[in-house]
């Protein structure tokens, strides 16, 4: 079922496709980070040291998850961008199912390696879907909506890892978060429109189908998206680090059991990180409209805000203030999604949007999801010697300093985008 410029427009088409998205985000998500509540479990079970865990946390995953990306969007940038979404989501769904019968180190990497294949399907399609129905006005609100499912589905990730690993053990867990989205899969195959490509601007789509390279080279022509990559891959590099490990570090620091880490972390990641999701999506297309540098430099300027609330949370002796204390950086981990990948869609012409995606995330991916979860691993192995079982929280403290480089990557591309912005136009 495909739909017209005039019914792509329709709210109530708009909604309902918004709406599925973030339901399929969601997913991505619980699937893609319920390992970080069952870490000290799986360790435990099957002896894993801190670096093989960061491993299966970060490379195992994002290798595959990034570089499948890039092929998955040349399909969705010439095919069925719907039909792609429900094919991924099937195929993620049943590897993290898969996930609860691994015997060993290896075993699980390779159902990860297979949730990554999967999730490669999802973001680059639905950030082009969505920007066939929302006009460049819109968007970074439309897109800080859809990137909801990040929270959310860390939020219900925790929650229901935490709760089922005490009550039943770590495999049931893969079991009960994986099979629902086998049934997800078939609703997004036979409910979701494709809109026509360039509804929301009025636009007709070429007939040419630009290369990877091409688009690459496209991209690393605008030195807004060069800045906004790299700052977002640094921001990625901290939050997915610490949203693998600050669990483990209130187990281990604070003594916390799962289940209520699942509660209130889950709490604070989906309260406080939604908001940021939202908000830093709203702000972008509220600053930005008067003044194109502050679509970037909302981002900044949330990054720099949050650094000493971090810091401060690794330093308190009681969960709970941390908890609190850790709240703002939570919001503004999740500024830069909305408005990085909505303006990386107004760089680029209409056959190079889900392209533009891929490249983005395998930027963040390769060096936030591949690196940072692995990195605070392998710093905390090498600082065990000094701190003992305090090194996890010193390297989790490290690593919130890295937002300061953040947002110079944002302030930067922000004083470019108004000129690469113009030239895209002039490239359609």
């Amino acid at each position: 079922m495909s739909v017209t410029q005039a019914d792509a427009a329709r709210p109530g088409v708009r909604r309902y496709v918004l709406g599925i998205l973030v339901v399929v985000y969601t997913f991505n998500f619980i699937d893609r980070q319920i390992l970080s509540i069952l870490m000290e479990s799986i360790k435990a079970d099957l002896q894993l040291s801190d670096q093989a865990l960061g491993f299966l946390a970060g490379f195992a995953f994002a290798a595959f998850y990034a570089t499948m990306g890039i092929p998955l969007a040349l399909w969705a940038d010439r095919g069925n961008r719907r039909n792609l979404i429900s094919v991924a989501l099937a195929l993620w769904s049943a590897m993290t199912a898969l996930s609860g019968l691994a015997q060993n180190f290896w075993q699980l990497a390779i159902a990860r390696i297979g949730v990554g294949i999967g999730e490669a399907g999802c973001s680059p399609p639905a950030h082009s879907l969505i920007s066939d129905y929302y006009p460049p006005r819109e968007r970074a609100t439309a897109l800080g909506i859809y990137a909801l499912g990040i929270p959310f589905g860390i939020m219900f990730g925790l929650f229901i890892g935490g709760w089922i690993n005490e009550a039943f053990g770590w495999r049931r867990a893969f079991f009960v978060v994986g099979v629902p989205g086998l049934l997800l899969a078939a609703l997004v195959r036979f409910t979701l429109p494709e809109p026509t490509r360039g509804s929301a601007e009025g636009r007709a789509a070429s007939d040419d189908r630009p290369s990877v390279m091409e688009t690459f080279r496209f991209l690393a022509r605008r030195r807004a998206f060069v800045h906004l990559s790299l700052g977002g891959a640094m921001a990625a590099f901290v939050g997915y680090g610490v949203a693998a490990w600050f669990p483990a570090f209130l187990i281990r620091t604070h003594g916390l059991g799962t289940g209520e880490i699942g509660l209130w972390f889950g709490l604070a990641m989906g309260i406080a990180g939604g908001a940021g999701m939202f908000l830093g999506g709203w702000c972008a297309d509220r600053f930005g409209a008067r003044d194109t540098r502050w679509y970037l430099w909302t981002v900044a300027v949330a990054m720099v805000l949050a650094v000493p609330f971090g810091a401060a949370a690794y330093l308190v002796g009681n969960p709970y203030l941390a908890l609190v204390l850790f709240l703002p950086p939570i919001f503004a981990a999740n500024f830069w999604q909305a408005t990085s990948f909505a303006q990386a869609q107004g760089l680029v012409r209409l056959r190079m949007r889900a392209m533009a995606s891929a490249i983005l995330l395998f930027i963040a991916n390769i060096i936030g999801l591949g690196a940072g979860p692995w990195a605070v691993g392998l710093v905390s192995d090498l600082l065990v010697s000094r701190f003992g079982d305090d090194s996890l929280r010193w390297s989790l403290f490290l690593f919130g300093a890295v937002n300061f480089w953040v947002a110079a990557h944002f302030y930067v591309g922000g004083k470019h985008l108004a000129g690469d912005l113009a030239r895209a136009e002039d490239a359609h």
